[in-house]
C-alpha cells in the first residue's frame, strides 16, 4: 500500500507507511482525527474513516461521533494551503522552494492542500518569480547558441528588430508581461475547456491557482541549458493534470481531457485548414 501523507490543523506531520500510522495510533503519537491522504485519494480524509485503521483509530479516541459543529474544523484542515502561503512566517526565499519542491515532486499532496480561493495576488506573484526566471535563462541560453552559431536558424526575434543589446534588455523587460498574458488567456481557455467535459466543480479562481503554482514551479527547470525548456513543457503538463484533479475535485482522466482539449482542438483545426488550402491549392492548379 502506499505511503500516507498525514496533517494535523494544517500541519503536516509527514510520510508514513500503513504499519507506522497503525502503530501510532494505538500509541497516541496519531489521533483519528488527524487527515490522511495517499495516492488515488480524490481527497483527504480522518485516520478513523480508513477501513485499515478504524478499529486502531477508535480505541485511540473513544467516545461519540464528531459532531456537525466539529467537521468544518476538519474541512479546514484539508486546504490549509502551501508553504507559499506562509511566507511572512518563513521567509519569501525559503516558502518559495518549499512550495517549488512540494508541486514538482508530490503535485497530489501539493493541490489537495492549495486553497481554491483566497485572491489571485497570491499566485500570481509566484507565478510571476518562477516563471520569470525561468523564461529570463531559457531567453539568453537562446542567444548565446545562436551567437557561437547553434540554432542560428531560429533568430530571436527581439534580436533581429532592436539589436543585440537592445534586443535583450527589451526581453527582460517584457517577459513578465508575455507570461502574466500568457497565465489568464491559458486559465481561461482551460476553464472552458473543463466546463465543456462536466469538470468545472469550481471557480474559474481555482483553475487560475493551479496554472500559477504550476507555471511557477515547473519553469525555473528551464534554467537547464539545451533540455530544460523540453522537460519543463512535459512536467508542466503532468502536473497541471493533477492539479486540476485535485483542486477541482474530479476524476484525473476528465482533468487530462480539459488538458489536453485545447491542444487536440488547434492540431485538428490546423490539419483540416491545411488539408482545404491544400486541396483549394490544386484545384486551381489544375484550372
Amino acid at each position: 500500500m502506499a505511503n500516507i501523507h498525514i496533517n494535523r490543523s494544517g500541519t503536516s506531520l509527514g510520510i508514513f507507511s500503513s504499519a507506522e500510522v497503525e502503530d501510532g495510533l494505538r500509541s497516541g503519537r496519531f489521533l483519528g482525527t488527524d487527515l490522511g491522504w495517499q495516492e488515488g485519494m480524490a481527497a483527504w480524509q480522518p485516520l478513523s474513516q480508513f477501513a485499515e485503521f478504524a478499529v486502531a483509530g477508535a480505541t485511540v479516541t473513544p467516545g461519540t461521533p464528531p459532531t456537525a459543529a466539529a467537521l468544518p474544523v476538519v474541512l479546514t484542515a484539508v486546504r490549509s494551503g502551501l508553504p507559499w502561503a506562509r511566507r511572512q512566517e518563513l521567509g519569501i526565499a525559503t516558502a518559495f522552494f518549499e512550495t517549488l519542491k512540494m508541486v514538482l515532486l508530490q503535485p497530489g499532496l501539493a493541490f489537495s492542500l492549495m486553497k481554491r480561493e483566497g485572491g489571485i495576488g497570491e499566485p500570481i506573484i509566484y507565478a510571476l518569480i518562477g516563471g520569470s526566471v525561468g523564461f529570463l535563462f531559457y531567453f539568453l541560453f537562446t542567444i548565446f547558441f545562436q551567437s557561437i552559431g547553434f540554432m542560428a536558424s531560429s533568430r530571436n526575434p527581439l534580436i533581429g528588430l532592436f539589436g543585440a543589446g537592445a534586443g535583450i534588455i527589451a526581453g527582460v523587460i517584457l517577459i513578465p508581461f508575455f507570461l502574466l498574458f500568457g497565465i489568464f488567456v491559458g486559465s481561461a481557455l482551460l476553464h472552458l475547456c473543463l466546463m465543456l467535459v462536466g469538470g468545472a466543480k469550481r471557480s474559474f479562481e481555482t483553475t487560475l491557482r493551479v496554472v500559477c503554482f504550476t507555471v511557477g514551479s515547473t519553469y525555473p527547470i528551464m534554467i537547464v541549458p539545451m533540455c530544460g525548456g523540453l522537460v519543463a513543457g512535459v512536467w508542466a503538463i503532468v502536473v497541471e493534470c493533477i492539479g486540476i484533479a485535485r483542486a477541482h475535485e474530479i476524476e484525473t482522466g476528465r482533468a487530462v481531457l480539459a488538458v489536453f482539449l485545447p491542444i487536440v482542438i488547434c492540431c485538428g483545426g490546423g490539419l483540416l485548414l491545411g488539408i482545404m488550402f491544400g486541396t483549394l491549392g490544386a484545384l486551381f492548379g489544375h484550372h
